[in-house]
């Protein structure tokens, strides 16, 4: 019997761990099996542990739950078409998956996004957006630090859509969709529209958009029995995995959200995690790190990553780390670096680096 542990599996000696972990449930061993998809070899190529799809709860940090996502991405290849459209055709109602189960026992698509939600599942934020015409479901993933793949983009819009296919039997086609530069191959491009009913737009964040009389369409697998005996677990797991967190990754988790409205104060950040000022200084000293440490490392990682993907001014990315303006960012940036970003940025182009404009 496997043990009731959770596994932390996070990318060796990085010292810039990611501020959150996310699930990875023995269910995907057999969706992957069931979409042809050899698991053994996906775990081997993300350098994961053998067992890793056996064990009963298992945490990976961002980098390497979207180093398993690539790894899925590159053995299933080609064949059969687009990775995500065949875990689509696979997916139903007798797999459990927690993120599946939340929604399937709500009354209406409507109610299901209200839950997934709160409920997330992955490192990404759902926000729905409601008008009498239609019901709007965008996707933020959380660490701007790291690209996520776009097969799990995809995979996560096709969820939705699958979903409501599943729960009321019948074949809803949202009005529109689409995620960041999506750069299918025409095959591709064929596949995912014949699959949605509408083509794969373009648009600045993953982005599904449902008529409104479809998002009210009854779900036949509502089950508020089944939902009142499960949702009190599931509102007590973010709980305990916060009790597994590092105080250094909780701190990062609350910086990552409270940057860009530059509410990046210590006072501003124990508020926000439920402590003394005091007892966040002792359990940061305990770890080998500091309040200041940590705040100047998730910064230094996220300007790096802004001058090297992207075209934002040093105005923009002052703004989106916290900064009060350019030369403070620009000062700091000096201070951690010994350069100015503009010379990072022309020295990563001059290497052969790619910059595209991040919306």
């Amino acid at each position: 019997m496997q043990s009731a542990r959770t596994d932390n599996l996070t990318a060796p000696n990085d010292r810039l761990a990611q501020a959150r972990t996310y699930s990875v449930w023995p269910a995907w061993k057999a969706l992957l099996q069931d979409a042809g998809v050899n698991g053994a070899n996906v775990l081997r190529r993300a350098q994961l542990p053998g067992d890793l799809f056996a064990r009963e709860s298992v945490r990976l940090d961002s980098a390497t739950y979207y180093r398993l996502w690539e790894a899925i991405e590159e053995e299933a290849g080609q064949a059969g078409g687009p990775a995500p459209l065949r875990f689509a055709q696979k997916m139903s109602t007798d797999w459990f998956n927690p993120e599946l189960f939340v929604a399937l026992c709500s009354d209406d698509m409507n109610g299901a996004l209200v839950r997934l939600a709160k409920y997330k599942s992955g490192p990404m934020a759902l926000k729905v957006e409601h008008t009498a015409r239609d019901t709007t479901a965008a996707l933020e993933f959380l660490d701007r630090a790291l690209t996520p793949p776009r097969v799990l983009v995809a995979f996560k819009l096709i969820f939705f859509v699958q979903l409501a296919r599943l729960a009321t039997r019948s074949p809803v086609r949202p009005l529109r969709v689409g995620w960041p530069a999506p750069d299918l191959s025409a095959r591709d491009a064929r596949a995912y529209a014949t699959w949605f009913g509408v083509p794969v737009e373009d648009l600045p964040v993953p982005t599904v958009v449902f008529a409104a009389e479809d998002t009210r369409r009854p779900f036949l697998t509502a089950n508020h029995g089944m939902w009142k005996f499960f949702e009190p677990a599931l509102r007590q797991r973010p709980a305990d995995l916060e009790k597994h967190a590092s105080t250094v990754e909780r701190v990062r988790g609350a910086l990552v959200e409270a940057l860009p409205a530059g509410e990046v104060s210590m006072p501003a950040v124990c508020r926000k995690l439920g402590v003394s000022t005091r007892t966040l200084q002792r359990r940061l000293k305990e770890e080998g790190s500091g309040f200041q440490q940590t705040l100047d490392a998730l910064r230094n990682s996220l300007a790096h990553h802004y001058l090297h993907n992207s075209s934002l001014s040093s105005t923009e990315i002052s703004f989106l780390l916290g900064f009060a303006g350019p030369n403070s960012f620009v000062r700091a940036f000096q201070t951690w670096t010994g350069s100015t970003p503009q010379a990072v940025r022309l020295a990563h182009s001059k290497s052969g680096g790619q910059s595209s404009r991040l919306a």
